[in-house]
């Protein structure tokens, strides 16, 4: 019981990591892209700038902070943060309607362009569910917990073997100590398409890993080293790391895989207590 406890303080100190971080940068850059995309789809644009929504999404993830350290040691401020943290993804994930989100020039969707750091809030959907800890059985919350790492991984995991997305995460690969050696060994869509395999690799050990134990550790141990290997880019990234608003949106898009560290450690705690 200790450590289920103290693995739930873990993914909460992640959350509230990730969002501090998040609305720190968000207050400092002003508005930007995302938001600016969000307040369109919802046709608020007419009555709501985009600097006043910017503030009100750093207002939120400043809370999702607060409550989220807060819930590392009461219990009775879960409930809260669970609800926030379903609102704040939510919002956002409606907006995967809009089909700016999607590269239209590839047939829209389900080629996903802007949508993906959109889709990473399913993570923070999942966590809200997983908080309320609603009257589910523990295989029914091992899939909720896991969903959004599935998703992430299958979706933009199969994008690596289309051209855009090969040349997308070339910037990333290149200026990598730990990743950058693919291009001396392969071409740039080879490259992208091994880490796609490697990620649907990781989603089908994922998966069976709900039904056999043996293979937990492997498939947990594989999607984790993607979320790692996505947070070492925030220092070798140009860009990724601003002096003066602390991350870019760019930091923002790898900065919520911390999310789905997250997500991995409920998994282990429903796996555990179906034990």
């Amino acid at each position: 019981m200790k450590k289920l406890y103290c693995s739930t303080k873990v993914a909460l100190l992640l959350v509230g990591l990730s969002s501090l971080l998040m609305s720190t940068s968000m207050l400092l850059m002003g508005s930007h892209r995302h938001i600016e995309k969000t307040v369109n789809f919802f046709g608020l644009n007419s009555f709501l700038s985009y600097e006043i929504a910017n503030i009100l999404a750093a207002l939120c993830f400043s809370l999702l902070a607060v409550f989220s350290i807060l819930s590392m040691y009461f219990e009775k401020a879960k409930p809260t943060l669970a609800s926030l943290l379903i609102i704040v993804s939510v919002v956002p994930l409606l907006s995967l309607f809009s089909t700016g989100m999607w590269i239209e020039s590839m047939g829209g969707f389900p080629v996903i362009g802007a949508g993906q750091g959109v889709i990473k809030y399913f993570a923070l959907l999942s966590i809200g569910i997983c908080l309320l800890n609603p009257n589910l059985s523990n295989h029914v919350m091992q899939w909720i917990a896991i969903f959004p790492v599935l998703v992430v991984l299958v979706w933009i995991g199969g994008m690596k073997f289309t051209l855009i997305e090969a040349q997308g995460i070339e910037d990333l690969l290149q200026t990598s100590p730990f990743m950058s050696w693919m291009y001396a060994v392969w071409d740039l869509q080879t490259a992208s398409n091994l880490i796609g395999v490697y990620d649907l690799l990781a989603v089908a050990l994922l998966i069976a890993a709900i039904y056999n134990k043996k293979v937990l550790w492997i498939g947990v141990l594989m999607s984790l080293a993607v979320f790692v290997m996505t947070q070492t880019f925030l220092a070798t990234t140009p860009g990724a790391v601003s002096s003066s608003t602390i991350l870019s949106t760019t930091g923002h898009f790898l900065i919520k895989d911390l999310w789905f560290i997250a997500n991995l450690i409920f998994f282990l705690k429903f796996t555990d207590q179906k034990a």
